[in-house]
Formats: C-alpha cells, sequence, structure tokens
C-alpha cells in the first residue's frame, strides 16, 4: 500500500522449515540465480502463544492520518485502548495460523491490526513471500508488503516501498504488485494478475511472492516460476529514482478498512473479515 492510498499486492513447502534449511528451486527465467534457494528467515506461527511472536512483530496502532482516507483504527495485540479490545481481539495467533481480524465494534467504527518487522528484522534481495488467505467483502484492503529501514531518516516516497500483494473488495478475483518511490507513486508502476480460473482468490490459501535482485523486482504468485510482473530501473518516468539498492526493508501485514482505493464498506460487508497468514519466509541464494 502507498502511504498516500491505503498502504500495502505452489502451495509450496506446507512444512515448517528450520533457517538452516536449503530449498533447490528452479530460478526463474531472468533471475540472477545460483543453484539453490537458502531458506534465511521465517515465522511459521507455530508458537503456543497467541501473540505474535514480539522477536519479530510489533505494530502500527491508532488511526491513518497518511491520506488514504481508510476508516479502520489499528490496535495492538491484547489493546484495551478505545476502540480496541482485547475480548475482541484484531490479532492473534491459533492453529498454526495468524489472524488479522477487521472489526465493526459499533455502527461506523472498524477496528483492525498492522503489523510490521520493522526494527526487528529487515532484508536486502532474496525471495520474499508469504502464504496467505485474504477475507472478502467491500472495502476490505489487505496487503503484504515492505518499506525501506531508512524511512525515518529519509521519509516516504524517498525510501522506497514493494507492495508484494495488495487485494480491493471489489475485485475479489485479482491482485495486485508494485513498486513506488521518488518519481512513482500512486499507481503509475502497478500489475494486476488473476488466477487462469478467474477464481475469487478469498477462496483458498495463495502464495504471494517478489523476487528482489539489484536493480530488479520480479513479482509472482503461488511459484516463483510464474512471474507476471518485471520492474527495472528502465521502466521509471522521467525524473524518477529507483530506491531499491540503497539498503534494508522490512515487512508489513494489514488488512485496511475503506479507503480512497477499495472504497468503504456496505450493507453487504461481512464484519469480523479475517486475514490467515499461514507463514512468511525469506529466501536468499547460497554463494
Amino acid at each position: 500500500m502507498t502511504l498516500l492510498r491505503p498502504l500495502r499486492l505452489l502451495p509450496l513447502l506446507l512444512l515448517a522449515l528450520s533457517p538452516a534449511a536449503v530449498l533447490a528451486a528452479p530460478a526463474s527465467p531472468g533471475t540472477s540465480a545460483t543453484a539453490a534457494w537458502h531458506l534465511v528467515w521465517a515465522d511459521n506461527f507455530r508458537q503456543s502463544s497467541r501473540q505474535p511472536n514480539p522477536s519479530n512483530w510489533t505494530y502500527d496502532t491508532g488511526p491513518r492520518k497518511d491520506g488514504n482516507r481508510e476508516l479502520e483504527t489499528y490496535c495492538g495485540y491484547g489493546s484495551n485502548r478505545g476502540p480496541c479490545h482485547a475480548r475482541q481481539p484484531n490479532v492473534w495467533v491459533s492453529h498454526g495460523k495468524l489472524h488479522i481480524a477487521a472489526r465493526e465494534p459499533r455502527p461506523g467504527v472498524y477496528t483492525s491490526a498492522r503489523l510490521k518487522t520493522e526494527g526487528l528484522r529487515s532484508f536486502a534481495y532474496g525471495r520474499m513471500e508469504a502464504r496467505i488467505k485474504i477475507p472478502r467483502g467491500q472495502g476490505m484492503w489487505p496487503a503484504f508488503w515492505m518499506l525501506g529501514d531508512n524511512i525515518e531518516q529519509v521519509g516516504w516516497p524517498k525510501c522506497g516501498e514493494f507492495d508484494i500483494m495488495e487485494n480491493i473488495g471489489k475485485t475479489p478475483a485479482t491482485v495486485y504488485g508494485s513498486v513506488h518511490g521518488p518519481g512513482f507513486i500512486g499507481h503509475i508502476i502497478t500489475h494486476r494478475y488473476s488466477l487462469p480460473s478467474h477464481a475469487n482468490f478469498y477462496k483458498k490459501f495463495h502464495v504471494y511472492g517478489m523476487i528482489w535482485s539489484p536493480k530488479k523486482v520480479e513479482f509472482y504468485v503461488d511459484s516463483p516460476r510464474n512471474i507476471y510482473a518485471t520492474e527495472t530501473p528502465a521502466d521509471l518516468p522521467p525524473g524518477a529514482r529507483w530506491p531499491f539498492d540503497d539498503g534494508k526493508y522490512f515487512f508489513i501485514l494489514n488488512l485496511a478498512v475503506g479507503g480512497g482505493w477499495p472504497g468503504n464498506p456496505d450493507a453487504t460487508t461481512k464484519f469480523p473479515a479475517t486475514m490467515l497468514v499461514d507463514w512468511v519466509r525469506v529466501y536468499q541464494h547460497g554463494q
């Protein structure tokens, strides 16, 4: 999602892997691949606690004030600061899944959650992916994305942004992959992807991924062989600057409610709406 829009967009290896594991995976066409991808970090959400692992995740909280016109207040784990309520949680872990729930605790008041690895886990280059089941409904805006570690120093959009997966409820059969940076924000570089069957994405889990290498970004769904969009500095508009070789980036997982792009919930929208995350993983090439 961009900071000017609501921010964010192979069922492969269903077994949990240790960071030392090595995945022998064919390289997608055009990637600077070696023989294998090495798993360097993962959260498989298999802990006994309902709290997302605090060594991996922290939270953005409160109402959004970034121009996206989102409606929700974001709540951290266990928060009782109104309108958040621990008895109606917006984020928790159970049955090996991360749950991010959008709720309407009273008419016209919405709560949700936005998790991030900022200050805890960040990466430069590799294959980033998550297995996610998105929710359905008008006004829903689930996203899996990354921002540059230097956002506090240089601000947005200079820090750069990868939207590995975004979906909006009014296009249930389409997901979006985007990049944003200085001189290219909004929908300037946004790509759509639909399944060959044009099935709705909310009906099952899918893997949403990105292969990030120097001067190249590739987006895929379900398999790294299924690249549906590639971006390089040559694709930027005149005067824009490529920020994606400047340093490390951190992850964000969130479920927004409303906003200029998805539109607001209506009478058809059912609450709670829940985004389920099976795992998040980062692979890099061996030397």
